[in-house]
């Protein structure tokens, strides 16, 4: 069943990044009447007062909880600690205080880091729980994953609507390029804008090239959590996705054509590849809310390249 968001006060945690500027866009297009975004430095989300203040001033009656601490294997490897105990916290006093407030519907939005490191492809929302995370990025996938089974014992115990999304690796306009901390799609064209620029003759990448990878553009994430939160009232996990997967040698060589600049590519294997392959069935989302994406792959990576090419600081030219 559709329920219109038209007139709802929605809270929107992460609203100003990269993924919660496109959901607030789809909400106001959506018609909620009050979109509330608080920022990190108003409201502390890894404390309870900052929680408790957000909620008082937006007053919301949906939740939609993008906030996260995240990054590539890079970041990850060197904060398990901190992505572990942030992304926890944050998320179990979130939930736990809009209860109390008598928020009516929130909605998670987990991650595909969640899935167990040699999940069989396509990634199955009942294979969930069928083995242990890749272990570069486990610490924070476990973290977001713990957010589920308190959502659906929040539901069980106190008839909470707590829905919980996973969605893939995402990329598009407005994307985190800083090196360190950004995921492969804005790392890769990064690089190879910039030997571009300063006419080097190879770029770096890491790992292998052989694990595969799916990729969801930033604008169909937002029409998917969106569809969710009118229509999805479940308490089983739903994936977010494409449904298709490409390596990521393949996606090197896509985005080295795509940026006009014939590199060399120079593979460090001593790097980790991550987890070996990743491509979700989407199936449920299909079934349960309507929701396909739309965006092709080479049409997203085009409107990245150019959204980066647009917004970096200009480079001085070689020589």
């Amino acid at each position: 069943m559709s329920a219109s968001l038209a007139g709802r006060r929605v809270m929107v945690s992460g609203g100003g990044g990269f993924l919660g500027r496109a959901v607030v866009a789809r909400l106001r297009a959506a018609g909620a009447s009050e979109i509330f975004v608080p920022r990190s430095r108003d409201y502390d989300f890894r404390t309870k007062d900052g929680i408790d203040r957000a909620l008082a001033d937006g007053r919301p009656e949906i939740v939609i909880h993008l906030a996260a601490v995240v990054g590539g294997i890079g970041a990850n490897r060197e904060n398990p600690g901190r992505f572990f105990y942030e992304n926890a916290i944050m998320g179990i006093q979130l939930i736990e205080q809009a209860r109390v407030a008598g928020v009516a519907k929130f909605v998670t939005v987990g991650t595909v880091c969640a899935y167990p490191k040699l999940t069989p492809v396509p990634f199955r929302e009942d294979d969930l729980w069928n083995g242990y995370p890749e272990a570069t990025n486990a610490p924070y996938g476990l973290a977001k994953k713990m957010l589920l089974v308190q959502g659906q014992a929040y539901r069980e115990q106190y008839g909470f609507n707590a829905i919980y999304l996973i969605p893939v690796n995402l990329y598009g306009p407005g994307d985190n390029f800083d090196p360190a901390s950004s995921h492969v799609i804005p790392a890769l064209i990064k690089k190879c804008v910039d030997a571009r620029e300063a006419g080097d003759p190879f770029i770096e990448v890491w790992g292998t090239g052989s694990a595969s990878r799916e990729f969801l553009y930033v604008d169909d994430a937002a029409e998917g959590i969106i569809l969710a939160a009118q229509r999805y009232d479940g308490a089983e996990p739903v994936n977010l996705g494409v449904g298709r997967e490409i390596t990521i040698r393949e996606l090197v060589k896509l985005i080295v054509r795509l940026t006009g600049y014939p590199v060399e590519l120079r593979w460090d294997t001593s790097k980790p590849d991550g987890q070996p392959r990743r491509a979700l069935d989407t199936s449920r989302a299909r079934e349960r809310f309507g929701f396909v994406a739309t965006t092709s792959f080479e049409d997203g990576l085009r409107a990245t390249i150019d959204w980066y090419e647009g917004c970096r600081p200009v480079q001085n030219p070689p020589g």
